[in-house]
């Protein structure tokens, strides 16, 4: 009987397309009906793919084109560039303490070493040029800088003198632009930044005139430098301010015209004379 039912089987695979597998090695069994559908398709259970039994990847059209790297991002500004905008980095770069210098509107080596090291710390390359990924980290951290951020140490432009100015040899001081102007018949010889009093200790505002010259005076009130003196109201002056140099309008004076740029008021000082005019005006 089991030789019939063997026989049975051989005729059964043949009708189907099966091939009977006789046993191998001893003791080792294998199934012994391997079945293969019509049309060479798999039986169940049996997928093409390798031995973890999951189907290959479908083969991607461009997987042998070379991979193209993203664009770096846009350079906005580097070293030698100047402007506004520059004034406004240095000054962000101020807010979060990378910058202690300016704004000056000049990007030059202390704003490349600070905007590298602010590039450093978020992960960045540090390549101290402002591109626009660096441009757009820096905007979310700080706040807009306002005018006088932007020209803390000075630097921005005089406004038209006052009429009062511009006859005669005259000390053209003017509040709302921050600047001195040493006039001489109308024509502007040479311009500096000012720093004037607080609100405690106001600069008087009018027309006066210079009474009193002191090369490397002392205050006596404050006990503080006052070189290059040039006095035309009380005790207010006109003076180089190492202070105004260092902190700019982070600061303010106890009432006198502050100038930061000692080679400027060295040669101003040279040329006014006692009795010039001193228009101080808004």
């Amino acid at each position: 009987m089991g030789r019939a039912f063997v026989a049975g089987l051989v005729v059964a695979a043949a009708l189907t397309g099966c091939t009977v597998q006789t046993p191998e090695g001893e003791g080792k069994r294998r199934s012994p009906v391997h079945i293969e559908l019509p049309g060479g398709t798999p039986s169940p259970g049996r997928t093409p793919g390798g031995d973890d039994g999951r189907p290959d990847p479908a083969p991607r059209p461009d997987d042998d084109k070379p991979r193209t790297a993203p664009a770096p991002p846009r350079v906005l500004w580097s070293r030698g560039d100047t402007g506004r905008d520059v004034r406004e980095l240095q000054a962000r770069l101020r807010q979060v303490a990378w910058l202690f210098e300016g704004p000056t509107g000049t990007y030059g080596e202390q704003t490349e070493r600070a905007v590298s090291g602010f590039q450093g710390k978020r992960g960045l390359p540090r390549t101290g040029k402002t591109d626009t990924v660096t441009w757009q980290r820096l905007l979310r951290m700080t706040r807009e800088p306002g005018r006088w951020d932007l020209y803390l140490m000075g630097g921005q432009r005089a406004d038209p003198p006052d009429a009062r100015c511009l006859t005669g040899r005259v000390l053209c001081i003017d509040k709302t632009s921050r600047t001195l102007r040493w006039m001489v018949d109308g024509r502007t010889v040479s311009t500096m930044a000012v720093r004037f009093g607080s609100r405690g200790t106001p600069t008087r505002e009018g027309v006066f005139s210079v009474y009193w010259k002191s090369r490397d005076h002392v205050s006596t009130l404050y006990d503080s430098p006052m070189p290059y003196a040039m006095f035309f109201s009380g005790g207010q002056a006109v003076h180089f301010s190492a202070d105004f140099a260092a902190r700019g309008y982070a600061g303010a004076s106890h009432g006198c015209v502050n100038v930061r740029d000692e080679r400027a008021i060295a040669e101003l000082y040279a040329q006014v004379r006692n009795g010039d005019k001193v228009v101080v005006s808004w």
